[in-house]
């Protein structure tokens, strides 16, 4: 998937955010605060609209130089800013949300008038609701389109679930949630106006509020997977393997490993199997071969460690040692 895609997705959500959230906000004030679901889905569009500065900035310090201390250089930053993405949604976003449906239905509880019905701009939130859907749906179309040059014949879901680059993703699933918590609020507000029942307004931003923690879930799983480390694709992985298996001197691959260092980033260590009368030469020449023909199966491998070694059938890979027991007091 490429960072250019992710970031012009980025950079549309981002445009449509911030209008949105102003508008929202103008529409609430407008009409005395009465709108729940105005409110709610205005904290969403900036918590929203932080979340794609976040991503941005991820993808600016993801592409600095490697260092001493950081060797493999700073790719995994992507995971790292998506992962607080997610953690903003369900805190900014989500729990908000909840609050507000909670303080809402104290309201009416307490028999407060329903403002709303009151205000003579009661029109306004359902005209800011439908253009913020008309501008969302855009947004959304943007992160389709740029998704679908990387996604093949996987399901979305699917997609979601493996792709090594989180922007994306992130603004997928984002998108959707807005779509869907505008269709709630409008909902909310629209029978509230109807039926005159404030409680409508309630459920609706309750309605975005779980919404949205739950995509902040989702978000926070599959990024803690990227950042614990993903291995390469399973076409990465065959690839890799038919270019080491096709390289000549090479007997066989006795195990190899993959790790995604970064978004665009793979790191490959194999240890494969040489003729024992090969001279230190020749290793050395097939071990140059094999690197050649890797790198050129997948222009992604970053970090290539190849070690050379005699095959036996009895061989088994070296187990990891086990960690003594703490001791007892």
């Amino acid at each position: 998937m490429s960072a250019e895609g992710g970031t012009r997705a980025v950079v549309a959500a981002l445009a449509a955010n911030s209008f949105i959230a102003l508008c929202k906000f103008t529409g609430w004030a407008m009409t005395g605060g009465a709108a729940s679901s105005l409110l709610a889905e205005a904290i969403h569009s900036v918590a929203d609209a932080g979340n794609q500065a976040l991503l941005l900035v991820g993808g600016r310090r993801s592409q600095r130089a490697a260092t001493p201390e950081h060797p493999f250089g700073f790719g995994r930053e992507r995971y790292v800013f998506a992962f607080i993405v997610a953690i903003v949604l369900f805190s900014v976003g989500g729990l908000f949300a909840l609050y507000e449906a909670y303080e809402k239905f104290k309201e009416i509880q307490e028999g407060h008038a329903n403002e709303l019905l009151e205000s003579q701009w009661w029109w306004l939130p359902i005209a800011i609701l439908v253009a913020a859907i008309i501008a969302e749906s855009l947004s959304f179309r943007t992160a389709i389109r740029e998704s679908s040059k990387s996604k093949g014949r996987q399901t979305w879901g699917r997609f979601i679930r493996s792709a090594k680059s989180p922007e994306l993703p992130v603004i997928l699933l984002e998108d959707l949630a807005a779509l869907v918590g505008l269709v709630f609020a409008l909902a909310g507000v629209g029978l509230t106006l109807i039926t005159g029942n404030g409680y409508f307004d309630v459920v609706g931003t309750a309605m975005i509020g779980l919404l949205l923690v739950a995509v902040a879930v989702t978000l926070a799983i599959e990024t803690k997977s990227l950042l614990v480390g993903e291995s390469a694709t399973p076409q990465s992985i065959k690839a890799i393997e038919a270019a080491l298996e096709g390289t000549e001197g090479v007997d066989r691959i006795i195990h190899m490993k993959t790790l995604h260092l970064g978004p665009e980033e793979v790191l490959v260590a194999a240890k494969i199997a040489v003729t024992g009368t090969d001279t230190a030469t020749d290793v050395a020449e097939t071990i140059d071969r094999a690197e050649t023909a890797i790198r050129a199966a997948d222009p992604m491998v970053s970090a290539l460690y190849l070690e050379p070694d005699l095959y036996h059938e009895d061989y088994q890979p070296q187990a990891r040692p086990e960690r003594p027991a703490a001791p007892s007091h």
